[in-house]
């Protein structure tokens, strides 16, 4: 009961903007031309999802994000463990690491387009560069957080060292693994929405570039209802794979 009235109280604010909104534009208060009414722009959206214009602009959007992020997240977590796990590792990796860490995703572009071209390659190598960085070094730091007591225990009592890592070091890091997920899953979507409007032709960021410059405002609002949605969405589904993979871990 307490979960549902949470959630009802959660909704109202954000009915509560959307008339708001709505009344403003019908009393003439903001001209439509500037800021679409709310339902003008729903009326938008069905349009482009029944055209198949924004399902086809997700699609490649995602496809992008899907590969880019699996790349960096699959990349950044073995490197993590490998430099938390050995000393040696560490010491040779992290100073090349550490200088390349501050520069942001989207700095690499300007180099990335002369090395690699407009194509799909573009924004995965983006998104892997994005989602990359922080899952190495939340990887790292769960890695190496683990109580070094619990690590000589399970020696004493004999366990090899591929067993202390896949069944200590590894459930006790994930805490900080799925930290570094949730907030590079949204990140991922920003950088993708950005590489699009930057150099691609198809993709939801190229969505709202086109819409831009034929100043259609409502197309460009539904671009980002889409980008706030599939981020929200993404955070719950890592949620809720967080608490699956570590029910029994935990």
């Amino acid at each position: 009961m307490k979960q549902r009235l949470t959630k009802v109280t959660n909704i109202i604010p954000i009915l509560a903007v959307i008339i708001i909104w709505e009344t403003v534009v019908r009393l003439g208060f903001v001209p439509s031309y500037f800021l679409p009414s709310f339902s003008q722009v729903m009326c938008s959206f069905i349009t482009l999802v029944l055209n198949g214009e924004l399902v086809y602009s997700f699609y490649r959007s995602l496809l992008r994000v899907i590969i880019g992020l699996s790349l960096g997240v699959s990349t950044g977590v073995i490197l993590g463990i490998a430099m938390g796990y050995n000393r040696i590792v560490e010491n040779t990796l992290n100073p090349i690491f550490y200088l390349l860490y501050p520069i942001p995703a989207l700095g690499w572009l300007p180099l990335l387009l002369i090395w690699i071209g407009i194509s799909d390659l573009l924004p995965i190598t983006l998104i892997f560069l994005c989602s990359f960085f922080p899952l190495l070094y939340n990887t790292l730091t769960g890695v190496k957080s683990v109580d070094k007591q619990l690590v000589m225990v399970a020696k004493t009592l004999g366990a090899s060292d591929i067993q202390i890592l896949v069944e200590i070091v590894i459930p006790l890091a994930v805490p900080n693994i799925f930290t570094g997920l949730r907030l590079e899953a949204g990140m991922a979507w920003r950088t993708v929405l950005a590489a699009e409007m930057v150099a691609i032709p198809i993709g939801l960021g190229a969505l709202a570039m086109k819409a831009q410059s034929l100043l259609l405002i409502d197309v460009i609002i539904d671009v980002l209802i889409v980008l706030s949605l599939v981020c929200l969405i993404s955070e719950k589904i890592i949620e809720f794979l967080e608490k699956k993979l570590t029910k029994d871990w935990l």
